[in-house]
């Protein structure tokens, strides 16, 4: 293949490029990272060097992180058994000491060599840094049988956000690093409480007025009856989805948290397949994106 043949190709993709890097220079954009793409060595890769280049064309990247997998082979390691209801791990005190060595160390700590590896400025916060996430215990209403009252479920120190001081982000963007975050808060009383990545980066991006929230999963988005992914989608058609059960499972709680997070300022959120190389950079600098965009 000869140069002319390659030199075309390449410039309209930048120029397809162009005017979204226009609109979103200066835009903070809070990015879940989580799943697939955070254990496949070449797509760690491809994650570092797009957060890299996000923060070099003048946007603001903010990184909430995962680590189930990374927690999971830990504790297996040290023979403490992982229980889950609602997809929440739940957490008594041994357990939230490897959740927090897990997340606030190794992982954390990986995520910000990685991106620094290439050229970036990241550095590595828990939301316990600078007092970014404050939290409270979280009750669980679990209900196996529809025929049963509901019991309630203490989870051990699983918490939920009651407020997010994003100070030190603002801080770090303005001299301009790029935050990784990990999920963990702070209670009244000190304790540590262990909260979904999701939430907390929802509960960030609204309290940061960010333009995006990304969600990377190992779907492709939302899809319709026939299995085929929907590009954008809103409210009204949310809930028709939800109601004949073409949303279900675990993306139902990924939907609410766009549609919480949406009715708190953020512009859009992007649910999209993290397993694909780059999909930060197709879903947002190309006309077709590669997942499923939420709006109001």
């Amino acid at each position: 293949m000869t140069s002319e043949t390659i030199q075309p190709n390449v410039a309209e993709i930048l120029i397809e490029a162009m005017p979204y890097i226009r609109r979103f220079s200066g835009t903070t954009l809070v990015v879940k990272y989580g799943g697939h793409a955070m254990v496949d060595e070449q797509l760690k890769e491809d994650f570092a060097r797009d957060i890299t280049l996000m923060k070099l064309i003048g946007m603001n990247p903010v990184v909430v992180h995962g680590g189930g997998p990374q927690i999971n082979k830990v504790l297996d390691q040290m023979g403490i058994q992982s229980r889950f209801v609602r997809g929440m791990r739940l957490t008594d005190a041994p357990t939230m000491d490897v959740v927090e060595m897990v997340l606030g160390g190794k992982v954390n700590k990986s995520i910000v060599a990685l991106i620094n590896q290439h050229g970036g400025k990241a550095v590595g916060l828990s939301g316990k840094d600078g007092a970014l996430i404050k939290a409270k215990k979280l009750h669980i209403l679990h209900q196996e049988d529809i025929t049963k009252p509901p019991e309630i479920i203490d989870p051990g120190l699983v918490g939920e956000v009651t407020e997010i001081h994003p100070e030190i982000i603002h801080t770090l963007t303005q001299k301009g690093f790029i935050p990784i975050i990990a999920p963990v808060g702070a209670g009244d009383a000190g304790e540590t409480f262990n909260i979904n990545a999701d939430l907390v980066a929802s509960r960030i991006a609204s309290a940061l007025g960010a333009g995006r929230l990304i969600l990377m999963t190992d779907v492709d988005g939302v899809l319709d009856g026939r299995g085929q992914l929907i590009p954008s989608i809103d409210f009204t058609r949310i809930n028709q989805l939800i109601a004949d059960k073409t949303i279900s499972g675990g993306m139902i709680p990924k939907i609410e948290c766009a549609m919480d997070t949406l009715k708190n300022g953020v512009e859009k959120v992007h649910i999209i397949n993290g397993k694909i190389r780059h999909a930060l950079l197709l879903e947002l600098f190309t006309d077709k994106g590669i997942g499923t965009e939420v709006k109001q």
